[in-house]
């Protein structure tokens, strides 16, 4: 969508926060492929935008969810290899190859349809290590790779897998385990005569924590956008796994709205639907044109957002287009003053000189969820403008 701060809600991109992700990475890597995933409009930071940005500051692949994003990305001019993560449905396997995507495989009878196309394909074989979502069985895979080498048309050029718990823990027994599962398979592909040219396991905890993961690519996602995957990564990244506490990351994602009205209530009223807030004294709202039907948690009523570089405390209940913030004690709020919902405020205002930051991980706190969700969530519709 093309952008401007003419709309009632914006997200900004900083490209030199995502620039400066990439080279960290790159720092990790050596000349591994990097492959960055960008599926859910890249984490909410907008799938072309975002995509462009990657490329040009040194990732080699793009993985996507679906069909619609590769030809999105494909429609924009973006010639990279494009890995689909998700499901393809047979309907849609021929648009895939046509848009030379791999494609991720697991069920034989997706194999047969490609082998009908007759047009070359690359594939990769998805491994079961302990996820127990889409995967073959590490018992099966050599029998399966047996099966799709009597097509000529189809190439295996990959074999990966997935972690299950790796940024949710500073015990990684489990990952260990599906690693040496993944090693295994790797094992039995190669005792048939199977050879694997892109062998990749590692998310971006992973990627950050282990540098035995990296085969031959690696598969980032949250931490390219500058976000850890949780807290517990980063605690184990202090700890020393890894990079040994040098890694840092840069978030890119600032989410923004502006002020719609200045309203005095006098005190005893209430605010917002259910009457759920009474307001204890006179109070000064700021009317925020946006709201859950934007990708705003309606459960965040005990956040507040960032007006003139500082907190401003939700009053009420999120609407479905409104939120209603106090800004009795920031008198020089003024109609149409920008509003910061996620990220930095304050630079630069005059009469402040230290600023608030509102992070994906806070916000997330709010709504007893996490990070990925919260930017993820925000709606595609909302402008992406690229700073």
């Amino acid at each position: 969508m093309s952008a401007n701060k003419n709309s009632l809600t914006w997200v900004e991109i900083s490209a030199d926060a995502l620039r400066e992700n990439i080279r960290q990475f790159r720092k990790l890597l050596d000349d591994k492929i990097l492959c960055v995933c960008v599926k859910a409009n890249a984490y909410g930071h907008g799938l072309v935008e975002a995509s462009k940005i990657f490329l040009e500051a040194g990732a080699d692949w793009l993985s996507v969810n679906s069909l619609y994003e590769a030809r999105k990305l494909r429609e924009s001019g973006v010639n990279s290899p494009i890995y689909i993560l998700g499901y393809v449905p047979f309907c849609d396997l021929e648009e895939a190859v046509d848009l030379n995507a791999r494609i991720v495989v697991y069920n034989k009878e997706t194999v047969l349809k490609l082998s009908e196309l007759g047009k070359p394909v690359k594939i990769h074989l998805k491994v079961e290590t302990g996820n127990n979502r889409q995967g073959i069985l590490t018992d099966e895979i050599a029998d399966f790779a047996k099966f799709v080498r009597e097509f000529p048309n189809i190439e295996i050029e990959g074999v990966s897998s997935h972690f299950a718990n790796i940024e949710d823990t500073t015990d990684h027994s489990f990952a260990e385990k599906q690693l040496a599962r993944f090693g295994e398979a790797v094992g039995r592909l190669e005792s048939e005569g199977v050879k694997i040219p892109i062998r990749h396991i590692a998310n971006s905890a992973a990627t950050i924590l282990f540098p035995k993961t990296h085969y031959e690519m690696v598969r980032i996602g949250i931490s390219a956008y500058g976000m850890w995957p949780s807290h517990e990564t980063y605690v184990s990244h202090l700890s020393g796994e890894g990079s040994g506490g040098k890694f840092n990351l840069t978030p890119a994602f600032t989410w923004k709205t502006k002020i719609a009205q200045i309203k005095k209530v006098p005190a005893g009223e209430f605010v917002g639907y259910g009457c759920t807030y009474k307001t204890g004294h006179d109070t000064k709202l700021a009317i925020l044109p946006i709201g859950y039907y934007d990708g705003y948690d309606r459960g965040v009523s005990n956040g507040y957002v960032l007006i003139c570089g500082k907190r401003a405390p939700i009053r009420g209940r999120i609407c479905m287009n409104i939120i209603m913030a106090d800004v009795t004690d920031i008198p020089e709020a003024k109609l149409e003053d920008e509003v910061v919902l996620i990220g930095k405020s304050g630079a630069g205002v005059a009469g402040d000189n230290s600023g608030e930051t509102i992070t994906a991980e806070q916000f997330a706190s709010w709504a007893s969820t996490i990070n990925y969700e919260i930017t993820t969530r925000v709606n595609e519709r909302i402008p992406r403008i690229v700073v």
